[in-house]
């Protein structure tokens, strides 16, 4: 698509399609990239095996498809055409913001914070439409397999996989949000938030993510800067959900602990985990903030067996 899309005569039609198309790209290379310790460096043939890279150079990769998308947009406005070739939900604010975002998530993977503290800053947070919208005939695919089954997968309880020590308060309106009650049929805790019609549309970033990534940005940058991302903290706890364009907000009261890298590390993990639950981040932030190994099943997926016995340069599976 990609490829086609810089040999179209319509420059402007062409913008759009490169800046939608680079967004799933995008996604595609950075959710292998936190699942796997190293990904195709590009498509391989039947001929050409694919080559690895390491997961790094991975989320590296996703800036720079982004940041070309981003060059795209800002050459030539998308035109009509385009956008009558989309989905409704998809305009010029849905391409920029959610280009953006997605530099700031995938430059914090890669560890390159001023990036990711630059793109933060550019996005919103009054905008919520960076979403993926269904319909009743393309329906929302959690609910679905899922929700709608209670036999897939489910939030055990209202701790949301949290460890005692990192678990949610009870007063944390993003409970509610996220989980809600069975008091007489099993499973006792349901998947809620964004995964509770056959329509409700999927968000592809929520706007306190952002602040999250700068928090932790100013946390790990070379000189850290722990009063900023106490503001960013707090900004996020004390968030009520009417403030929020999605309506995800904790309504608690401002960060009270120990100021210190460490201290702010672990409360930064715990804000993502409740902030973003079920987003599928969990596994990337687990392994990022040094959590122990106990909690999680695994660090790394091995790779598939389809992968390796057509593949000569697949790596070894990991450790665990």
């Amino acid at each position: 698509v990609l490829a086609g899309a810089n040999g179209l005569g319509d420059k402007n039609y062409a913008a759009g399609l490169i800046a939608y198309a680079s967004i799933y790209k995008a996604l595609a290379i950075g959710n292998l990239a936190m699942f796997f310790e190293q990904i195709p460096a590009a498509p391989g043939t039947t001929s050409t095996p694919a080559t690895f890279q390491t997961r790094n150079d991975g989320f590296k990769r996703v800036v720079t498809v982004l940041n070309s998308a981003k060059t795209a947009l800002g050459a030539n406005a998308p035109n009509a055409a385009f956008f009558a070739n989309v989905p409704t939900s998809v305009d010029l604010a849905f391409l920029t913001n959610t280009i953006n975002a997605l530099i700031a998530r995938y430059s914090l993977f890669a560890g390159d914070y001023a990036s990711a503290i630059t793109a933060a800053n550019l996005v919103p947070l009054s905008y919520g439409g960076s979403v993926m919208a269904f319909d009743a005939v393309a329906t929302n695919p959690i609910f679905t397999t899922v929700t709608a089954t209670n036999n897939v997968y489910q939030i055990l309880d209202s701790t949301l996989g949290l460890p005692t020590a990192l678990a949610p308060d009870l007063a944390d309106q993003r409970i509610g949000f996220y989980t809600s009650i069975n008091a007489t049929v099993n499973p006792r805790f349901r998947i809620k938030g964004f995964f509770s019609t056959t329509t409700q549309s999927i968000p592809i970033y929520l706007p306190d993510e952002m602040r999250l990534i700068k928090a932790e940005c100013f946390v790990r940058q070379a000189t850290p800067n722990l009063t900023a991302a106490v503001t960013e903290i707090d900004a996020v706890r004390t968030q009520l959900p009417s403030a929020d364009p999605l309506g995800v907000g904790a309504g608690l009261t401002a960060y009270s602990g120990t100021v210190s890298a460490p201290a702010l590390l672990d409360e930064i993990y715990r804000q993502r985990c409740i902030e973003l639950c079920m987003s599928g981040m969990r596994l990337e932030d687990n392994r990022r903030f040094n959590r122990p190994a106990s909690e999680r099943k695994r660090t790394f997926f091995p790779y598939p067996s389809r992968e390796r016995d057509n593949n000569t340069n697949t790596p070894a599976d990991p450790a665990g």
